[in-house]
């Protein structure tokens, strides 16, 4: 079979009406089988039109499932899903494997409240073997249910699907290390879309892979080595020669070296938009024993023009419109957070030759992309690894610099151990940079920022600090610089409020609080994003009669004691709102000063999320229903202000002191 060209394009090669819809029929993989290979690729172009309208309109990770839709229709084609299970990595990828197990007709649902996740879930379908959100986690996962099946003397195989980015993290390395060594039957698919091998290499080693995995001549090579086991005296050097022979040959032809050496019988590259040679190759592996890697090439953004050319812009974005790719948003002046913090650190590095910039991959998304053509000699992409970002720059720190990791909160969690033991004990001055703090919306429960309070607050040594706005987070940093120790400032998803940009940068004094407005009925003690929604409900209140006092904490570690103290004291009940969780966060470090000094008579109630995961949806539909936008606050205060329309239902972390 030829190679098939792309024929997508949105605006005038669009599917021919006279063409009966492959994609209509299909609501399994079932139905997937019965068709010929011939028709293959005409469903693939079906599904990237599928793909790409949808993620004009509901945003998504478009790039990404674009690459792997041949490969994603092919696995489906040989393997006997859900039976075969596939685990696919980061998950992000996953479009095609949805529109292919009956949920197309819900699929215009993705991403949005109450439809479908941008993510595999074991909750939305028996074809989804494993929720991911994170990358690497998928070889570990496979291998676990390897072994599960073997315990079950289930023949049934587990295939893990993994891009070349997410092959850099340790605990990919780790799970193959472990395979190799169980020899269980594991087939991991790495999906190279780095276009790293020249294409003749790839043909020739792709064509030898998928010969020599045939049955005939997986059953005359072990024929052959039973014959040179057999001959008298010299045998065993025979089949030691036969054997170095075979990988001398297969690693001069192929970049299997390293996993060989991990015992994988490795395969490829093979051509991962080219159905025949997808197909033969993976009928072969079926038959195989023991770990096998099938390296798959593919183009990320195949089969939509402004996704092929820019690959890194359309990795995750926003809605767009389909005839230029531009993004559809309102224009607005207001920088992001992300921006700001961005810009501002290339004018701190200006002035301060300690400082640089450490990523765990995401320049883009952390803002540091500027800051790389500015200093390219003071930034570092690490790669996914954000365990080896944390103590890499923990060791940066002792030669005296000053190195600010920026990263996303949900991310930060995989490296907890590395702020504890290789920053904290040591009281190095690392600061760490949290994008995506909070509530972020349609990704969901894997990437909501809403554990990083209560998973730093604990830590000695650690300053823990968030901005109400843009311009409060460029004092924070250049505090966060001047800083000898461990902090951290987190800084929500999306937009500043709008907030005019300070010429001069000013240091803001450890546990400083900042009072906003004065009221002796009642103190909200507000964090970060949750400041300017507090305020708002605060005016809210005076429409009802009260006035209260609102706080903008700055920093969750060390509190201002001595004014929150006073402030309870004098307005005889407080409120806290916060963007996290309510167990361990803002709320439960205030709760612990009013009881450390002996305040018990205080009614406190905590406005935060309760002991759940929280899921996609926007924003704006996620704030008000776990009542941490502006009506929720004014609700949570009157309940506390025993006003009748205060409503205790809609607010999580309703805590009040035992004692009050």
């Amino acid at each position: 079979m030829s190679d098939p060209k792309p024929q997508f394009s949105v605006c005038s090669e669009a599917l021919s009406l006279q063409k009966k819809s492959l994609l209509d029929a299909i609501n399994s993989p079932v139905d997937l089988k019965r068709l010929a290979v011939e028709q293959l690729p005409q469903l693939a172009q079906e599904i990237r039109q599928q793909i790409i309208s949808t993620v004009s309109t509901t945003g998504g990770h478009l790039a990404p499932n674009l690459g792997v839709v041949e490969l994603t229709i092919a696995l489906h084609y040989v393997f006997d899903t859900p039976r075969d299970k596939i685990i696919w990595d980061v998950g992000h990828q996953a479009y095609t494997h949805k529109l292919l197990t009956g949920r197309k007709d819900v699929f215009h649902t993705l991403r949005q409240s109450g439809g479908l996740s941008g993510f595999p879930k074991r909750g939305e379908s028996p074809y989804d073997a494993f929720d991911t959100g994170h990358s690497s986690t998928s070889i570990s996962a496979a291998l676990g249910m390897a072994v599960g099946k073997c315990l079950k003397k289930e023949r049934r195989r587990v295939i893990a699907v993994i891009g070349d980015g997410s092959m850099t993290a340790g605990l990919a390395f780790e799970g193959l290390n472990n395979a190799g060594d169980l020899s269980k039957d594991l087939i991991v698919v790495l999906n190279d879309n780095e276009m790293s091998i020249s294409p003749n290499v790839g043909a020739l080693s792709s064509f030898l892979s998928r010969k020599l995995t045939k049955r005939a001549v997986v059953y005359a090579r072990r024929q052959f080595e039973n014959f040179l086991k057999m001959v008298p005296g010299i045998g065993d050097e025979l089949m030691l020669w036969a054997k170095k022979s075979e990988e001398s040959f297969k690693s001069f032809l192929t970049p299997g070296m390293l996993f060989e050496a991990l015992k994988f019988n490795y395969l490829g590259p093979v051509q991962g938009h080219r159905f025949d040679h997808l197909i033969e190759t993976f009928g072969n592996v079926k038959n195989l024993n023991g770990p096998v890697l099938v390296h798959v090439l593919t183009t990320k953004g195949k089969g939509y023009e402004p996704a092929e050319c820019n690959p890194t812009c359309f990795h995750g974005l926003g809605c767009f419109d389909l005839e230029t790719g531009e993004p559809k948003k309102t224009v607005s002046d207001i920088p992001t957070y992300t921006e700001v913090f961005g810009n501002t650190l290339i004018k701190l590095a200006r002035e301060d030759h300690r400082i640089v910039a450490v990523s765990a991959a995401m320049p883009d998304g952390t803002g540091l992309v500027d800051f790389r053509l500015h200093y390219p000699d003071r930034f570092f992409d690490v790669g996914i690894c954000e365990q080896h970002a944390v103590t890499f720059a923990a060791g940066i720190a002792t030669e005296g610099f000053r190195p600010v990791v920026a990263i996303y909160s949900t991310f930060l969690q995989r490296a907890y151990d590395q702020v504890l033991h290789d920053v904290c004990i040591q009281n190095l001055p690392v600061i760490f940079a949290l994008d995506r703090g909070g509530i972020v919306g349609e990704d969901g429960e894997t990437h909501q920022g809403l554990f990083d309070l209560s998973y730093l607050r604990h830590l000695p040594n650690m300053i823990l600090m968030a901005p109400k706005d843009e311009d409060e987070l460029r004092h924070m940093l250049y505090t966060a610089v001047s800083h000898v120790g461990p902090i951290a400032l987190r800084y929500p998803r999306g937009g500043g409020v709008g907030t005019p940009l300070s010429p001069v940068l000013k240091k803001i004094p450890l546990g400083q609080a900042e009072v906003l407005t004065e009221g002796d009925d009642l103190l909200i003690l507000a964090v970060g994003a949750s400041v300017y929604p507090a305020l708002e409900a605060a005016r809210g209140l005076e429409e009802q009669g009260f006035k209260a006092t609102v706080v903008n904490a700055r920093f969750i570690k060390p509190l201002d004691q001595a004014q929150i103290l006073s402030l309870a004291a004098r307005c005889g009940r407080v409120l806290t709102v916060e963007e996290n969780v309510a167990a361990g966060g803002f709320g439960s470090a205030v709760l612990e000063l009013l009881s450390d000094h002996g305040l018990h008579g205080i009614p406190v109630k905590r406005l935060g999320v309760g002991d759940l995961f929280v899921e996609h949806g926007s924003q704006k539909i996620l704030r008000r229903k776990y009542g941490l936008d502006p009506q929720g606050i004014l609700e949570g205060a009157l309940n506390l202000l025993g006003h009748p329309n205060g409503k205790k239902n809609v607010i999580w972390g309703n805590f009040q002191n035992s004692e009050g």
